[in-house]
């Protein structure tokens, strides 16, 4: 409990939901939980709840480390990205719209991708070079640029640009084809979110038996 309630704040059951809010969210939520739990190497999947929690979170994915890490490799933060944008894949997927509840996992997604591309040297055509942007602790707590830096030339720019917006697109690609493979699951899992409002790690585990 008090872990969820440092990750995705306090809940907020005076804030009600109509049908068609409440099932979206369920899509979402469950796109996130099923992107992660179908790819080898994700931290596993511990608590998936439609509940609304803090200032602005309609509901809330919760994944733990199994260990401490200190590197990612190239793939695992493309994994991050693509179980980042498992909620708009399935919104898109099963609803064919998209909404606003996806803002601050593509904020999220391509701050991530932008540290790939600018200070880790993941991006094949720009090469092992750092593009003068500020230093953050860790890619899952990237710093926005913030102009004290050198200024990039416009062609840097547009690459830069180019590869961080090709970063999450497939990434988004990645999520959609991994929902749209297993799509029965994801209608039961949204479906028993809306029943049960919370899945656990245990319910998901039966939910999702012989997904990998």
């Amino acid at each position: 409990v008090a872990v969820e309630r440092i990750v995705a704040g306090l809940e907020r059951r005076s804030r009600v939901l109509n049908a068609g809010e409440r099932r979206a969210v369920a899509f979402h939520e469950m796109g996130h939980a099923l992107v992660a739990l179908s790819q080898p190497g994700s931290d596993p999947v511990h608590k998936v709840s439609i509940i609304p929690r803090g200032i602005g979170a309609l509901g809330y994915t919760i994944q733990r480390p199994t260990e401490d890490r200190y590197l990612m490799t190239r793939a695992e933060l493309e994994r991050k990205i693509a179980v980042l944008l498992g909620g708009r894949a399935a919104e898109m997927l099963v609803l064919g719209e998209l909404s606003t509840g996806a803002a601050d996992d593509i904020a999220k997604a391509t701050d991530i991708a932008r540290e790939m591309v600018t200070r880790y040297g993941m991006d094949p055509g720009l090469g092992p070079v750092a593009y003068d942007v500020p230093r953050s602790p860790a890619p899952e707590f990237p710093l926005a640029w913030n102009g004290d830096a050198r200024p990039l030339s416009e062609d840097t720019l547009r690459r830069v640009d180019a590869a961080v917006a090709g970063l999450v697109g497939a990434g988004f690609e990645s999520a959609t084809r991994c929902l749209a493979a297993h799509r029965d699951v994801l209608e039961r899992g949204a479906q028993a979110l809306l029943e049960h409002e919370t899945l656990d790690e245990a319910a998901l585990r039966a939910l999702t038996a012989g997904l990998r």
